[in-house]
């Protein structure tokens, strides 16, 4: 991947994963939409300059020399996977792909909600997720590494750029939904001033969904989209707003 091509704003996961695994995670810098989807705007549902967009798309794939174009979802929040090795013109709706072959890339877009990459220690598969809090309540990382078709022992898993539990409110029902499935998620949220309302922390909620289930190799979840304007788009911050990408791929 040739890294020169890539604006430094841009964030390569800090993971251990095999020399063949290349991923990224574009911010809003380094694009060509204009505001309020400036600049790197790479959702084309979401009524930016359809022109623009295609521009940020084709820079993507030259930027990180891309083999393929990468394999964009109509997501849902839902729990679907699709297969990014079957390239197709057609729209596929699902929350989540995965790629056995060498040059098929994942992406999904997000702009609050929680992106997560996943490869195995062998370098043999890749997988994206988007993880929203519906999404993450109802399995979409545990079916997304099942679909890996590997040991979840051997699945190594990064934590894109999401909403911090800071600025995340959610009503009790978010809350009591999670804890019904896991207890330990109760330290996920704290009261906020809100009466009735919840700080939610996502970060930790993925980390104890992924470790039920034998996923012990986490990084990341480090910043917040919310509180860095200049670098995230925020759904939460602003409605009408672009999408970022995280992207992962095999080159060998």
């Amino acid at each position: 991947m040739k890294k020169t091509n890539i604006p430094p704003e841009w964030l390569i996961p800090n993971w251990d994963a095999p020399q063949n695994i290349k991923a990224v995670m574009t911010t809003r810098q380094g694009g060509v939409s204009l505001m309020p989807f400036d600049s790197m705007n790479l959702g084309d549902h979401v009524n930016d300059d359809p022109k623009r967009v295609a521009k940020n798309r084709t820079s993507l794939k030259k930027r990180l020399n891309l083999p393929n174009d990468p394999f964009w979802l109509t997501q849902v929040h839902g729990v679907k996977i699709a297969n990014a090795d079957k390239q197709s013109t057609d729209t596929v709706e699902a929350d989540a792909s995965v790629a056995h072959k060498v040059g098929s890339v994942c992406a999904v877009m997000t702009a609050d909600c929680l992106p997560v990459l996943f490869c195995n220690r062998q370098g043999t598969v890749v997988a994206a997720a988007h993880a929203g809090w519906r999404g993450l309540h109802a399995g979409i990382l545990e079916q997304t590494v099942k679909s890996m078709n590997c040991l979840s022992s051997d699945v190594i898993a990064w934590l894109g750029v999401a909403i911090s539990a800071q600025h995340f409110e959610v009503g009790a029902e978010v809350r009591e939904a999670f804890i019904s499935v896991q207890n330990e998620a109760i330290d996920a949220f704290i009261p906020s001033a809100k009466k009735g309302k919840w700080l939610a922390d996502i970060y930790y909620l993925a980390r104890l969904r992924l470790q039920a289930i034998g996923v012990t190799k986490i990084t990341g979840g480090e910043s917040c989209t919310y509180s860095h304007e200049k670098l995230f788009y925020s759904y939460r911050r602003k409605a009408k707003t672009g999408r970022m990408a995280s992207l992962i791929w095999r080159t060998n």
